[in-house]
């Protein structure tokens, strides 16, 4: 009787593993994605379905799936036990950019009761429409409940620069976002969402044994310290790089600087004074026309400060043979001729402007301005005050 009873037992636990297993391995409802953790996020338009990346930014996913399951350890009272995302709206939506939800408030500046670090992973971009990424306010450890879905590709806001470094999301104006998943199904729902139109509920799919072992409290527990480790690890790291960088380029600039001082020396030699101060040479003389006052001119030009370090150019092959080259200037398109108008209400200094007023159509010129035709005592930016400047002027055009 015994051994009966022992039978049976053994019978109805292998039931039960079985049971288990079978229940483990029902396919999930997104089978033609694979295996995988996913968001589905039912909007009043239709419902939008998001592959997460926990291998790779796993802090950012667990705290997203803790929110949308009610179990996140950390939020306000108000928040316990419920599903945080179901009924809030996408708040912000900026046509051909993104659409942006997860604010309670619909304010943009609601969160959760809290604020962690950003994830960053070099391979994750906002390379392309349908990118899930957290929205912050800056910096490193903004990041809350708040996330966007992208249109179309939105570099600019990457943790990695285009050549492969971290950028310095600690300064200001550096948009640094972590991607934590992509659209695989719904992106026309994302392209039709308009400002406020609701998320009635947000699901998390999991498929395969590895998404159904993913236990987003416990991730987040053990996880986020070590973010904010690797953070501190990875600024020093990044002011180490930049700090050498820095180094390297102020030795380029000073190598070519005193390369070309000879150069300008030799033209300021040459130059004639005016009665203004402003002392003028013809590096080479044109044959076009003389603008009018009044008239829109175009002109190329190269800053120097008197000892032969260029500090701004609109020509491109200059700033790189200084080691200057601004990706910034090559995305707006900036390293082509400067339109300005030849009139005393031009928005230059004045030696700037009496020197294109001296000047033709093919013109080029060496301009030694001293520094109460140029910032004068105030100064600007990089240049302090009462410096003298040099420019090289050339009249390309009139519009």
């Amino acid at each position: 009787m015994k051994i009966i009873k022992k039978s049976f037992k053994f019978s109805l636990i292998v039931m039960l593993v079985l049971v288990n297993l079978a229940a483990s391995c029902k396919p999930g409802p997104y089978q033609e994605f694979g295996d995988g953790l996913f968001a589905e996020i039912v909007t009043e338009k239709d419902t939008i379905v998001v592959k997460l990346t926990p291998d790779k930014t796993p802090v950012t996913v667990a705290n997203f799936v803790a929110l949308a399951e009610g179990v996140h350890p950390m939020v306000k009272d108000e928040y316990k036990g419920k599903r945080y995302y179901d009924g809030l709206t996408f708040h912000r939506v900026l046509n051909d950019f993104m659409i942006q939800g997860g604010d309670p408030t619909a304010t943009g500046s609601g969160d959760p009761g809290y604020k962690f670090e950003t994830e960053a992973d070099s391979t994750l971009k906002h390379n392309k429409a349908g990118i899930l990424s957290m929205a912050n306010s800056g910096g490193w450890g903004t990041n809350g409940s708040q996330f966007f879905i992208t249109h179309k590709e939105t570099p600019w806001l990457d943790t990695y620069d285009e050549n492969g470094n971290l950028k310095r999301c600690s300064q200001p104006r550096v948009y640094c976002h972590t991607v934590f998943g992509e659209v695989v199904k719904g992106q026309e729902v994302v392209d039709a969402i308009v400002q406020g139109d609701a998320m009635l509920e947000v699901n998390i799919i999991r498929q395969g044994m590895s998404a159904k072992n993913f236990d987003a409290v416990s991730v987040w527990e053990s996880e986020l310290p070590q973010l904010e480790e690797r953070i501190k690890n990875t600024e020093k790291e990044a002011r180490r790089k930049a700090e050498e960088e820095k180094a390297q380029r102020e030795a380029k600039i000073a190598a070519v600087a005193a390369e070309f001082k000879p150069v300008l020396d030799g033209y300021n030699q040459q130059a004639n004074t005016l009665a203004s101060g402003l002392k003028l040479h013809y590096i080479k003389k044109g044959t076009g026309t003389k603008p009018k006052t009044g008239q829109t001119v175009t002109i190329n030009y190269q800053g120097y400060f008197t000892d032969g370090k260029l500090f701004d150019s609109n020509l491109r092959d200059v700033e790189e043979k200084y080691g200057m080259l601004n990706p910034t200037k090559v995305q707006r398109q900036m390293y082509q001729p400067m339109p300005m108008q030849i009139s005393p209400d031009a928005q230059m200094i004045a030696g700037f402007k009496e020197a294109a007023k001296n000047m033709q159509v093919g013109d080029q010129v060496f301009v030694y301005i001293p520094s109460h035709l140029a910032y004068g005592e105030a100064g600007r930016g990089m240049i302090k005050p009462n410096t003298d400047l040099q420019f090289i002027m050339e009249m390309v055009g009139i519009q």
